[in-house]
């Protein structure tokens, strides 16, 4: 159990002793007196819990908590069965997928063929990689109660790392009835069938989220390998602690009051590595890409000129000095697919890596007839990895001639927001800034911020663009990784053209814990809270 003394100590301090008052309290039940829990600031509040309805890495954790997947991603970046086996037929147009013996969902019913053809069809209509298997697929459906078949119109390379993705959208397999809930709308209820099982009656917005051990989960035989593998459970209990102050955070690591922090505060690093109780280690080895987004739909963003003058006026060096300071943890890099990797490239990035483009910024602005409409920015203060972009690029775009209105909120407000088609003045927003997890970037198919389909299923911004679709169209048939390297250097050109988004470069996040805990794993998605012991 917590001990709230030294925390009660710390938090009574800060401005979130009230919050965190309440927490403490509620973490004193005697009913979870003996039950072993991993206590785990995450590095954002969870808010929404449907994991199909938003990108957000909260919401993808909370689901790989609560859901399993029918394929996954093992270490070597290979595709494996999950909760299903695959055939494919000889003229790649057929695949079938078989689910394994003993899935049940947590309401004690068996996983069916039915309910998983249900969930992709779900998933298909939200996610950039769903989206666009679904435009290749002839027929998805159930042929038995284990059996699902999906039929192609055509060959289409990337079926398998589709459904085995690791990051956003998750396409997450739900009971039918779940997954007949529109995309737009949250699903009523969290029912999964994965390791652990999501308890509604403690779930407290701002304060924790609590998830128990699921005792008839059966694990793969496999050893666990990023997504992939066997999920064993070895704790009782998993709380995730609201905990907005990083310090506050810190002090409650250090005193033993909780035991893991997703996204410690970079320049607390040197503190915390001198203490010889906690281990520090980047989990996710691709990384993160930083960027802005604007609102294609109105003004001044639905100009693409101003949209340029703002593209111009921004550059990554300042960004990645005051998100995360030391270079040791961050990269400069212009290629949209990541650099280090099969796709990068530089391609229309010299202002952005250089950050020579201010004058021309100022140039380009007046040539538009920028008449100071406010640039809307959302600003959350609450999440380490997030606070610094918006400031630094309010400054610059104030620099460039823009009129801008930072408006402070929290990133669960962003989430929710972003989602929004209504006007700035009427609750919508003109930009926000995001991180996307290297796995999320790598190809032009799996980076949503790339897709050009507008209002019609596209993400948050809704830029609208038929060249940038019929590109992706190009990449997806292609098997050649020559031309898919052509291809990919012509969308990222068109990309930085039309300032679909902003990459402001890369960094590593490092994660610390107790060394009470051990088994803590790797991947593209993590943190993930199977695989780990604690030592009493």
């Amino acid at each position: 159990m917590i001990q709230t003394s030294h925390w009660l100590r710390s938090v009574a301090a800060s401005k979130f002793a009230l919050p965190a008052l309440a927490l403490a309290a509620s973490l004193t039940l005697p009913a979870f007196a003996d039950a072993k829990t991993i206590q785990a600031v995450m590095h954002s509040d969870l808010r929404v819990t449907d994991p199909g309805l938003t990108t957000a890495y909260i919401t993808r954790d909370h689901g790989y908590m609560v859901y399993d997947t029918l394929l996954a991603m093992d270490s070597n970046f290979k595709v494996q069965p999950q909760m299903a086996e695959w055939k494919v037929s000889d003229d790649k147009l057929t695949y079938t997928f078989t689910l394994r013996d003993g899935l049940k969902w947590h309401d004690g019913t068996p996983v069916t063929a039915e309910d998983c053809v249900a969930s992709l069809k779900r998933w298909g209509k939200k996610d950039g990689m769903g989206q666009k298997l679904m435009d290749f697929t002839a027929s998805l459906e159930a042929t038995d109660a284990k059996t699902i078949t999906l039929k192609l119109k055509e060959p289409y390379g990337l079926v398998l790392e589709s459904i085995g993705k690791p990051s956003s959208l998750v396409p997450f397999m739900m009971p039918k009835r779940l997954a007949e809930t529109s995309p737009d709308k949250a699903i009523p209820e969290q029912i999964g069938s994965g390791p652990f099982k999501f308890v509604a009656a403690e779930f407290q917005p701002g304060v924790k989220a609590v998830y128990v051990k699921n005792t008839d989960y059966v694990p793969r035989k496999e050893p666990p390998s990023w997504t992939s593998g066997g999920k064993v459970v070895k704790v009782d209990r998993v709380e995730w602690i609201t905990m907005p102050d990083a310090q506050t955070a810190v002090n409650a690591l250090q005193s033993g009051d909780i035991d893991f922090i997703e996204n410690p505060s970079f320049d607390m690093l040197p503190v915390l590595k001198a203490d010889k109780e906690l281990t520090i280690q980047t989990l996710s080895p691709l990384g993160f890409q930083t960027l802005g987004r604007m609102n294609f739909l109105f003004p001044p963003f639905d100009n693409q000129k101003v949209r340029r003058a703002a593209f111009l006026a921004l550059s990554q060096k300042p960004v990645l000095d005051a998100l995360v300071g030391n270079p040791d943890y961050y990269k400069v890099c212009g290629a949209v697919f990541g650099c280090d990797t099969p796709l990068a490239s530089d391609v229309g990035s010299e202002s952005l890596v250089k950050g020579n483009g201010m004058a021309e910024a100022k140039k380009l602005l007046a040539e538009a007839g920028y008449d100071g409409t406010p640039v809307a920015l959302m600003a959350p203060g609450d999440v380490v990895s997030l606070k610094a972009q918006p400031i630094v690029a309010a400054q610059l775009l104030r620099e460039a001639g823009f009129k801008v209105d930072v408006q402070a909120t929290d990133w669960q407000t962003v989430v929710t927001r972003r989602a929004s088609q209504k006007p700035p003045a009427e609750g919508g927003w003109n930009m926000f800034f995001t991180n996307w997890a290297g796995p999320d970037i790598l190809n032009p198919i799996a980076n949503v911020s790339t897709g050009g389909r507008g209002k019609n299923g596209g993400w948050f911004g809704w830029p609208e663009d038929a060249k940038i679709e019929e590109l992706r169209d190009k990449f997806a048939r292609s098997t050649s990784p020559e031309e898919q390297k052509k291809l990919a250097a012509e969308i990222q050109k068109e990309v930085y053209d039309k300032v679909i988004y902003i990459p402001l470069g890369q960094y590593t996040q490092p994660s610390v814990w107790r060394k009470e805990l051990t088994g803590v794993l790797t991947g593209p998605a993590t943190p993930v809270f199977w695989n780990i012991e604690k030592k009493e």
